[in-house]
C-alpha cells in the first residue's frame, strides 16, 4: 500500500474529511471532527499514525515488528507503522478500520443517529 491508496482507502470512509492541521507535511483524517488516522508525509517511506485500544496495540506491537509504539496525544492508543513496510494491505485496511470504529463508538449515541451510524 502506498501514501494515495492509504488515503483513498480512509477517505472511503463514511464522513471522513481530511486536513492539514500541523503543517503540509502531515494529513490528518477525521470523522465528525474526530482524529483517527495520521500521516506523516516528510519521512520516507511515509509513516502512519493510527487509533487503538490498548490490549490491542500491545498484541499487535508484539506479534509485527513493524508496528510501534505511536507518539500522538497518548502514546498508549496509536501505533506508528510505514505503510510500505512488509505489512500485508488488508492488515493494513484492518487497522485503519479499527481505528474509525474506535472514533465512531466513541461519538455520542446523539451524533451517532444523526449520521446514521445508528
Amino acid at each position: 500500500m502506498n501514501i494515495e491508496e492509504f488515503r483513498d482507502y480512509c477517505l472511503s470512509k463514511k464522513y471522513v474529511t481530511e486536513c492539514f492541521p500541523f503543517d503540509e507535511k502531515t494529513l490528518v483524517f477525521k470523522v465528525a471532527n474526530k482524529m483517527f488516522a495520521l500521516s506523516g508525509l516528510e519521512h520516507q517511506p511515509a509513516t502512519v499514525n493510527l487509533k487503538c485500544d490498548p490490549e490491542r496495540a500491545i498484541e499487535l506491537r508484539e506479534e509485527y515488528s513493524d508496528i510501534i509504539e505511536g507518539f500522538h496525544m497518548n502514546k498508549k492508543l496509536w501505533n506508528t507503522m510505514t505503510i510500505e513496510s512488509g505489512l500485508s494491505n488488508e492488515l493494513i485496511k484492518e487497522l485503519i478500520d479499527h481505528s474509525y470504529d474506535l472514533v465512531v463508538k466513541g461519538l455520542t449515541k446523539k451524533l451517532q443517529k444523526e449520521l446514521g451510524f445508528l
